[in-house]
């Protein structure tokens, strides 16, 4: 799905979740580069506002659809993006997240069987739960509570991923596999309890930046950017290639040095407080992207000061408009 421009190289994409965060931005590059998109969310954490921009353009169509149902379209291309992705949001209705895992994923698959097109499946880090391996290498099984607070969410990404291989090897269906780390960037929901937009929010409001235990847990924080450009190199491989393949930031900060930085970066007085850690918060993540260096020639080229200063500047825009 490289960058081309004759109606013969166009090709229509479906992208599921396209109204989220990730899924918006997917959706700006899949347009820029010349294909068509149909945009398919039940606007559960996603927002119309994500999308606004694309609604007048022809090559853009947005659905209100919820993938738990079947979907009965015509497209070359699926991008499998729908699910919540933030604990306050997986959480709160953990049975329908779980749905929209395992049946989300079974109804696209089937309608990729139908049309015999390529499907990505946006599968998550959290299929490696707490991990025993650092970094985490996609041969890793992972360290999952599958009866957990987490598990509706880890546990669904996990049974997509063996849905989306069975079917691969079953009935031959080219699928791709992502498995994505921490991502962050402008559209992030203000109040999906994830640490960049938490801290963020806090910091402009001058509110405390609670951080989790002592702060001394670590993530690797990967720009909406170079994730969408990873996501666009998968779909570029042959057919030979599923993955899994990891990709994130494998530059990895404590969520201490987060809040300092996010507190240097906006200038804000907020103080830092500690609060407990939660029930099966993973206390290490950063990803080996070494198969996606070799197989899609990628890497993270946004640094976190250059990303949290350009997320900040969009967070600071989205609250002076909402006074």
């Amino acid at each position: 799905m490289t960058r081309g421009g004759t109606y013969f190289d166009r090709k229509r994409v479906l992208v599921t979740g396209g109204a989220g965060f990730i899924g918006s931005h997917a959706i700006d590059r899949l347009l820029a580069d010349g294909h068509e998109v149909l945009c398919a969310d039940n606007l559960f954490t996603g927002s119309k506002q994500n999308i606004a921009h694309h609604l007048d353009n022809p090559r853009f169509e947005f659905l209100r659809h919820d993938v738990t149902f079947p979907l009965y379209v015509e497209v070359d291309a699926i991008w499998n993006l729908a699910c919540p992705a933030s604990p306050v949001h997986y959480q709160h209705d953990p049975v329908q997240t779980t749905k929209t895992s395992v049946h989300g994923a079974i109804n696209m698959l089937g309608l990729a069987k139908r049309l015999d097109c390529p499907i990505l499946q946006a599968s998550t880090s959290e299929v490696y739960g707490d991990p025993t391996v650092h970094p985490q290498t996609e041969d890793y099984w992972g360290n999952v509570n599958p009866i957990g607070p987490r598990s509706c969410y880890d546990e669904g990404k996990r049974c997509a991923e063996t849905l989306f291989f069975d079917y691969h090897r079953q009935m031959g269906l080219p699928v791709k596999v992502a498995r994505i780390f921490n991502t962050y960037g402008a559209r992030m929901h203000p109040n999906d309890g994830r640490v960049v937009s938490n801290f963020i929010v806090r910091a402009l409001r001058g509110e405390p930046l609670e951080v989790n235990g002592d702060g001394s847990q670590t993530r690797s924080f990967c720009h909406v950017d170079d994730l969408v450009e990873g996501l666009v190199r998968l779909m570029d491989t042959g057919p030979e290639f599923t993955g899994p393949v990891n990709l994130g930031n494998p530059r990895e900060f404590t969520i201490g040095e987060l809040a300092r930085e996010v507190i240097a970066l906006t200038g804000t007085k907020s103080e830092i407080v500690h609060t407990d850690l939660p029930q099966d918060d993973p206390v290490r993540r950063r990803p080996s992207i070494d198969l996606a260096k070799r197989e899609l020639d990628w890497e993270p080229k946004i640094a976190l000061h250059d990303g949290l200063r350009r997320t900040i500047d969009w967070f600071r825009s989205l609250l002076e408009d909402a006074k």
